[in-house]
């Protein structure tokens, strides 16, 4: 009986501790858009600005960011893109411990996108494996690409669906972008399991894109 009451305890403290670590988050994102320009929130025109300009920012900051970017139109994301999770934010290290362990098959380091017929498009996940010494770039998780209202304000975002052609978690992510300058994107990825747009997670497409491979 005691042990019985000890692992509940146990359950439910965890319960509760993932609950306020996830409120934290949320919370860390600062709400909803506060009318900036992307000069405001960079002090620099979005054309002179650089990944190290996206780091620099808090979530809140790039929140308000992503709120103030334009959305992309399908072909301004063409070939394969480096990429990374921004770096802030309680979840951050959590972030990036599920995307580069449990996303794909080794470290997440890109995107890759090809816009295709009737405002559709698709692209896929870049990660580094690494076997007995040997490091290889796989190719996987792909996504469907289109235009669509973004889950975060009334404004379209670059939406890239995970749904259609993966399973289990992944089957209930998606990601949306919006664009900065021609070699700088920031956007949002959610999980349905993890509380979908209301919890998302912040990261940035980035580069002069190499060709496309495809799958």
């Amino acid at each position: 009986m005691n042990l019985k009451k000890t692992l509940l305890w146990s359950v439910g403290s965890s319960s509760l501790g993932l609950l306020g670590v996830t409120l934290i988050n949320i919370l860390q994102n600062g709400g909803g858009p506060k009318g900036l320009t992307m000069e405001d929130i960079l002090g620099k025109s979005p054309e002179d600005a650089g990944l190290h300009d996206i780091l620099a920012l808090s979530k809140a900051r790039f929140k308000q960011l992503y709120h103030a970017a334009a959305c992309p139109m399908l072909d301004e994301l063409t070939g394969e893109y480096q990429a990374m999770n921004l770096p802030r934010g309680i979840m951050a290290a959590g972030v990036d411990f599920y995307t580069d362990h449990f996303f794909g098959p080794g470290k997440w380091i890109g995107k890759a996108f090809t816009p295709g017929e009737s405002g559709q498009g698709w692209g896929y996940n870049l990660f580094l494996k690494s076997f007995s010494g040997r490091v290889t770039v796989s190719r996987t998780r792909r996504m469907n690409t289109c235009l669509d209202r973004s889950a975060y304000d009334d404004r379209e975002a670059f939406h890239l669906d995970y749904g259609p052609h993966n399973r289990g978690a992944v089957h209930t992510m998606h990601d949306e972008l919006r664009k900065i300058n021609a070699g700088l994107f920031i956007g949002f990825g959610s999980l349905g399991l993890g509380g979908g747009a209301c919890n998302p997670s912040p990261f940035i497409v980035y580069g002069v894109p190499s060709p496309w491979v495809g799958l």
